[in-house]
């Protein structure tokens, strides 16, 4: 037995919890008028730490963990370093947002913390009830965070519609949990998919998946699951949005991954055509929606919707190289919908009075920097060459078409000229219109330019030599299908 396997696989969320319960105790110290940054820096420091943990696990790849309940893979690596990136980020530009929004520091940096436990832990577990504690963590966190903006009615809505409506989806979830240990005696993953594939599955075991996926489909804003999206991405604090759109998201994909190529794989004959309806839906829903918006949070919250169906189009593939497009397209469209949201965060200022797409006429000309930072994001959202979301939507769409996916591909790519538009559209207004003198547009501090830097160099990374990342994406998809030891099935 190899000492402290247990507790290097839970490494990262150990460190961010103790940084998360330290910025806490910290906080109350500190005087009512004295500046948090501090406490900013050491979420910050604790966020680095635990993405330098990482390391320490990949002499323990293949393993197991606290009875056989947490893995240490390569599909679980990738993913903690990706949700663990995107909240380093967002911690980083929201220093000088809190300043700037009066907001207070503390609770809202350990909110970000204990939320990123979950979302490493939905990559990690192998047992359905576990799963649902480390959804729950990761969601209650972000419900609080949607609200931040105490003193602004939308924000406040924004929380409430969020956990009302989340609320509602994870009792879909937690009831299709309950059914599946009823039909198979465990909630274990392994367990289940060596259930399933030893007899008939009957009518229950459907019955659960069902209810899963919707829990799972809200999770990742997929339609017809979506409502809620716009709505909440209006009113919460862009940062939130930022860390919202890209950390859950990618985890909740991660559990996606899991449960359905991990324990319902044998039933992917049912549940192909489903999640294909689902990424139709979602690419134009999602598209057609952004077409018709002029707030640039409520545009991007459409966005969302439909990358959400670009990366179901990978699922519906299901051969290995699709679990792989997945992967790598989680991790890119993190790096450019993170970096939008840091420049919108920045340019709303204070309030986030500025936030249609007509305020943004004429910063090419005002901030050639933040305009063209903006602009490599956009360009990337479409999947431009150069830009890591050209190689992402590359290898969604020769996946389906290896897989035969003829039409959804059709699908896709007509939604993606869609898209070009309304992308496009903030980009002319940037450049080609003149600006209004009353919007105020403050110098970007350090470290907002900071985040700026390391988000754009990520997407440009990712789409100039995307090799690395993509050759860890498939050690990811190998190690989600790779044969794993049975304990225990009733």
């Amino acid at each position: 037995m190899i000492p402290n396997r247990d507790y290097i696989s839970i490494l990262p969320e150990l460190i961010m919890i103790l940084t998360g319960v330290v910025v806490m105790v910290v906080d109350p110290l500190i005087g009512e008028r004295s500046s948090r940054r501090h406490i900013g820096a050491i979420a910050l420091g604790g966020l680095v730490a635990a993405f330098a943990s990482i390391f320490m696990q990949l002499p323990y790849l293949g393993g197991n963990a606290f009875f056989n309940i947490v893995r240490v893979d390569s599909f679980s690596v990738f993913f903690h370093g990706t949700v663990i990136a995107i909240s380093t980020i967002v911690v980083l530009f929201s220093l000088e947002y809190l300043e700037e929004q009066n907001i207070r520091a503390g609770e809202y940096y350990a909110l970000i913390l204990f939320g990123t436990v979950g979302m490493g832990l939905l990559s990690s577990a192998l047992e359905l009830v576990l799963l649902f504690i480390a959804l729950e963590i990761s969601s209650i966190s972000t419900y609080i965070l949607a609200g931040f903006r105490r003193r602004v009615a939308a924000s406040a809505e924004s929380s409430i519609k969020y956990f009302l409506l989340g609320s509602f989806a994870t009792a879909f979830f937690l009831y299709g949990v309950s059914l599946i240990f009823g039909a198979t005696g465990t909630t274990r993953i392994p367990d289940i998919a060596e259930a399933l594939a030893r007899g008939h599955a009957s009518g229950l075991e459907y019955i659960a998946l069902s209810l899963m996926i919707v829990g799972m489909g809200f999770k990742v804003a997929a339609a017809p699951f979506h409502v809620w999206t716009p709505d909440v991405y209006e009113g919460a604090p862009a940062p939130v949005v930022a860390l919202m759109s890209t950390g859950p998201k990618a985890a909740a994909f991660a559990l996606m991954l899991r449960v359905l190529f991990g324990a319902f794989g044998i039933l992917s004959d049912w549940w192909v055509p489903v999640i294909w309806i689902a990424a139709a839906l979602s690419m134009t829903i999602g598209n057609v929606g952004a077409l018709l918006q002029n707030n640039v949070k409520r545009m991007l919250a459409y966005s969302s919707i439909a990358h959400a169906g670009y990366l179901l189009v990978a699922f519906v593939a299901r051969q290995e190289i699709g679990i792989t497009a997945a992967i790598f397209y989680t991790a890119t469209y993190a790096a450019m919908n993170v970096g939008a949201f840091a420049v919108i965060s920045h340019f709303g200022g204070e309030g986030e009075r500025y936030s249609s797409i007509d305020d943004y006429a004429g910063l090419g000309r005002r901030s050639p920097v933040l305009a063209a930072t903006l602009t490599v994001f956009l360009l990337s959202l479409i999947g431009i060459p150069l830009t890591g979301g050209f190689f992402a939507k590359y290898y969604v769409f020769t996946a389906a078409l290896k897989a035969d996916l003829v039409w959804l591909t059709v699908i896709g790519l007509i939604n993606s000229a869609i898209a070009a538009y309304y992308y496009l559209r903030l980009i002319v207004v940037m450049y080609m219109k003149e600006g209004d003198d009353s919007v105020q547009l403050t110098p970007v501090p350090v470290p907002v330019a900071a985040s700026l830097i390391i988000a754009a160099a990520l997407t440009i990374y990712l789409g100039v030599a995307p090799g690395r990342v993509l050759g860890l994406a498939i050690e990811g998809a190998r190690s989600l299908t790779a044969p794993q030891p049975v304990v225990s099935v009733r």
